[in-house]
Formats: C-alpha cells, structure tokens, sequence
C-alpha cells in the first residue's frame, strides 16, 4: 500500500473506533436511565400501594383556662392527621411564644405520643405566661394592657419512606396583661339602726384600670371597722364595668355595732375610725374568666344624717361616711 493512502485507512478505523465507543455509551446511559426509571416506578408504585404520604396539621384552637393577676395558662390544640397505613411518632414538639418579635417564653416537648395509623389525635400544647417575667423583660408592657401574640410551633414526625419530617405552624391572637380593680368603700347606708341588730347597704365603688370590660358576676368581700369584723358574704351581682371606667355595687349586710366597743362611739362623735375591706371580684372578660383580688385599708368613718344633726330621729337617712383613704 503506498504512502499516500495510509491517512485514509487511519483516518477510517479511528472513526469506526469512536463510533463504536459512542455506541456502547449510549447503550450504558440508556440502561441506567432505564433501571432508574423502574425503580422510580416501582417506589411510586409500591407508595401508592402501601399508601405512604406526608401529615398534616394545623393549630385547630387556643384555650386559655386559666388568668390571673400573675400568669396566664395557655392550651394550645394542635390537629394532626396520618394518611399512612401505620403509627406514626411525634418525637418533638418546640414551641415559641413571642409579641411584636420579642420572646415571651419557649420549650420543648419530647416524645409527645403517636399519630394512629389512618387517623388523627389533637395534641395539647401547654403554655404557661408569667407576668412578672415579661414586665421585668419588657418595660414598656405595662398592667392592664392587650399585648399581641404570635405561637410558633414545630411539629417533627418520623415517617416511613420520607424520614423524619418538620412541619412549622403559626397562630396570631391578643393577650391581656390583667390590672387588679381598685375597690372604694363610699359609706354605709342604715336601713335599720340599733346596737343590738343593724342592717345596712355598703356602696362600694369599683374601678376597672384595664383596657377590656369586665363583667361582675360575683362579689365576696369581708370588711373590719376599728379592726372588728362586722361582716363578710358573697354577693351574686350582674353588671358590666367598662374598659377605663367605674361602676358602684350596693351590697346588703347586717351586723351587731355594739361589738364596736368604743370603736362605735368615735363614730357618733364624729372622731372616725378607720376600716379595711378584702376580697374578690368575679368577673367575664373577652379572654375568659377571671377571679381578682382587692384591699383597701385606711380611711375615716364618720357617721352622718343626711340634715347633719343627731341620729335619733328615725325619719332620716342614718349612714356612715368614708373619708379619702389615708
């Protein structure tokens, strides 16, 4: 063969080469691609059957059971639903409680039970508000406001064939930070005097601080003159005092002024002496129920006629008067 034809016979067997080699590299992507498929298949195929799915849940409600002056107790119903043919484990629960951005109180909760196979459970997250801890934290939250509130919850579930799984909720809603009422004793009204049996009516003034009504559905109270108890009850009384308002409540009593002592005679003289009042108030607020305390101590009681003469004559109003509280 001459010189001049061995390029052509190179030239031919390299080509022949390179095809060959492209040949058997599509062969070998095409397999792979192949077996890849199948497996997706068949995976899609036996999820379908097994029935494999990722949960659900959402934050169905928030219960606030118990408010007071010093905490609020918060109940957190989470719904989660399992689409899959067997249990499921919650194996965390981290919870934050924030306003405006700013942390209010967080946790966690491990291991919090198991979602039944093709079924739902609603988990109860506790939370508990302590408001000394966020009036230290926070200056300008101040007593007797409605802060806002965002809960976040992460919700991390172990199922077959995804693993382990997070599933983030959100819920927004507004929380007071309870002011306790100021209580006023304005005087006590006879309706019948004599040492030996004395029925009166207490007015008592009640004054709501806090950014929200409040609805008085029950009064108990114990009150002292000059350190002598005259009396305590609990009183059923229905009547709304509005947001940044006051309302007076007239509540009857019946007591014996001769356990006064001498206590009663500076009150007819016109000396005075002072009085102490406690209790509770019972009241529906747009949070729920609350149950406030109250005391007042000090003042001066002074007892009156309505003509500022003696207290014999049984035609006028007899009452005891209460002066500013010292």
């Amino acid at each position: 063969m001459s010189s001049s034809e061995r390029p052509e016979v190179i030239e031919k067997e390299v080509k022949e080469k390179d095809y060959k080699e492209e040949d058997k590299d599509e062969e070998k992507g095409g397999f792979v691609d192949k077996v890849k498929g199948f497996i997706h298949a068949i995976g899609e195929k036996i999820e379908e059957a097994i029935g494999f799915g990722k949960p659900t849940a959402d934050v169905s409600a928030i219960h606030i059971p118990h408010i007071d002056l010093h905490r609020a107790e918060f109940v957190v119903d989470v719904h989660v639903t399992n689409p899959n043919p067997v249990p499921i484990p919650l194996v965390d629960i981290d919870y934050l409680v924030e306003s405006d951005g700013r942390k209010l109180v967080s946790g966690l909760i491990p291991d919090a039970g198991t979602i039944r196979a093709h079924g739902s459970e609603t988990v109860k997250i506790p939370v508990k508000l302590v408001y000394d801890d966020i009036k230290n934290t926070y200056d300008d939250i101040k007593e007797g406001s409605i802060i806002p509130y965002k809960i976040k919850v992460d919700l991390i579930v172990d199922v077959p064939v995804f693993g382990r799984i997070t599933i983030p909720l959100e819920k927004t809603g507004e929380i007071p930070i309870p002011y306790k009422p100021d209580v006023d004793l304005g005087k006590i009204e006879f309706n019948k005097f004599s040492f030996e049996e004395t029925v009166a009516t207490l007015h008592v003034k009640l004054e709501n601080m806090n950014d929200f009504d409040l609805g008085l559905n029950a009064l108990d109270y114990e009150i002292w003159l000059s350190d002598v108890s005259i009396g305590s009850a609990e009183l059923s009384k229905a009547t709304t005092i509005e947001k940044k308002g006051n309302s007076v409540v007239q509540i009857p009593i019946t007591f014996r002024p001769k356990d006064f002592g001498s206590a009663i005679w500076d009150m007819i003289r016109g000396r005075g002496t002072g009085y102490t009042m406690k209790g509770n108030i019972h009241v529906d607020t747009p949070f729920g129920p609350m149950k406030l305390p109250f005391s007042k101590e000090g003042g001066t009681t002074r007892l009156k006629k309505n003509n500022e003469e003696g207290i014999d004559d049984d035609d006028e109003e007899i009452y005891v008067d209460f002066d500013a509280a010292c």
